[in-house]
């Protein structure tokens, strides 16, 4: 779908999907189930843990910042990131009634 077609969609629309293709790959959410299980994360410790390289899992955090999932401070030279509740559970919300709307009945 081209950039020039969202507009025909409504605000909640482009926004789950857009969180979605964020979430929709693996490395992005192994990167959140750790982080979601920690006080604070440093970059340094998800390359030994997810297995990627440090570029590599900076432009994913990145993509996972865009969508406010994430919150960063820094901590010396290092920066120490965690979940922004706040967000995560917003898109909780948004997700559960979008899901929650649908025809169980069908088929």
């Amino acid at each position: 779908m081209g950039a020039s077609k969202t507009h025909i969609f409504s605000p909640v629309h482009n926004e789950l999907a857009h969180v979605a293709k964020v979430l929709a790959h693996p490395a992005r959410v192994a990167i959140l189930e750790y982080i979601s299980k920690q006080d604070g994360c440093i970059c340094n410790d998800l390359v030994d843990v997810i297995g990627l390289a440090q570029p590599t899992i900076s432009q994913h955090l990145n993509e996972i910042k865009k969508i406010g999932l994430l919150k960063g401070t820094f901590e010396g030279k290092n920066l120490c990131y965690c979940i922004n509740q706040e967000r995560w559970e917003e898109l909780q919300h948004s997700f559960h009634a979008f899901f929650s709307n649908i025809n169980r009945n069908c088929c």
